[in-house]
C-alpha cells in the first residue's frame, strides 16, 4: 500500500479533520523514529497514518477492544503487511495485543505524545508549534491536570524502545514541526 492509498483510506473513513491531523502527526513521528532506529520509514509511517482509521467506524467508548482491531482486520483483507496491522492493534492496549517489537512499542508511546504536543502548542501565546520547545513539553508532562487524555504512562513507555523521555519528546516535536502546515499549527 502506498502512502497516497493509505491517506485516501483515512479520508474515506475519518471525517473529523482533527483526527486526520492526529494520524498525520503520528505518521511523522513514526517515520522519524524509524530513521532514528534505522528501520523502514515507509512501513513505520503507514502504521502511524493508518492506526486510527477505524475510529469513526467503531464505538470505542462501548467496545474499546475493537478500536484498532477492526481497522487492522480491514487492512489485512487488503493485503497490508502484518508488521503494520500488528502495530495498529498494539497501539490500543484494550485489543489485548502485546507490544512485542520496536514498532509496536513505539506506536503505543507516540499515540499519546501527539496530543501532549498539540495541547502544549495551543497554550502558547502564539499557538505556533515552531515556538514550542522540548522543555515546554516536559514541563507540561509533569502537570497531571494538563491534557489528561495524553496518558503519561503510555508516553513514558518510550523508554521500552531504549530512548529517554527527553530524546523521545525532541524527536516527536521536530517531526511535528516539520509538518506544521499540514497540522495547522
Amino acid at each position: 500500500m502506498t502512502r497516497e492509498e493509505a491517506l485516501s483510506l483515512v479520508r474515506q473513513y475519518v471525517k473529523n479533520e482533527n483526527s486526520v491531523k492526529h494520524m498525520l502527526a503520528t505518521e511523522a513521528i513514526m517515520k522519524a523514529l524509524a530513521k532514528r532506529f534505522n528501520e523502514d520509514e515507509e512501513t513505520w509511517g503507514l502504521a502511524g497514518l493508518l492506526h486510527d482509521m477505524d475510529m469513526e467506524i467503531v464505538d470505542w467508548k462501548k467496545e474499546p477492544e475493537k478500536q484498532g482491531a477492526v481497522g487492522a482486520d480491514m487492512l489485512e483483507k487488503m493485503g497490508v503487511d502484518k508488521i503494520i496491522t500488528n502495530a495498529i492493534r498494539a497501539h490500543n492496549e484494550a485489543t489485548g495485543k502485546t507490544r512485542d517489537n520496536l514498532i509496536e512499542k513505539a506506536i503505543y508511546a507516540v499515540d499519546c505524545l501527539t496530543g501532549l504536543i498539540v495541547a502544549s502548542t495551543l497554550v502558547l501565546p502564539s499557538k505556533k508549534i515552531g515556538d514550542l520547545t522540548p522543555e515546554n513539553i516536559l514541563n507540561r508532562f509533569k502537570e497531571k491536570s494538563f491534557a489528561r487524555g495524553a496518558r503519561r504512562e503510555a508516553i513514558a513507555s518510550c523508554m521500552e524502545t531504549g530512548l529517554s523521555l527527553e530524546e523521545f519528546v525532541k524527536i516527536g516535536l521536530k517531526a511535528m514541526q516539520e509538518i506544521n502546515e499540514e497540522l495547522g499549527l
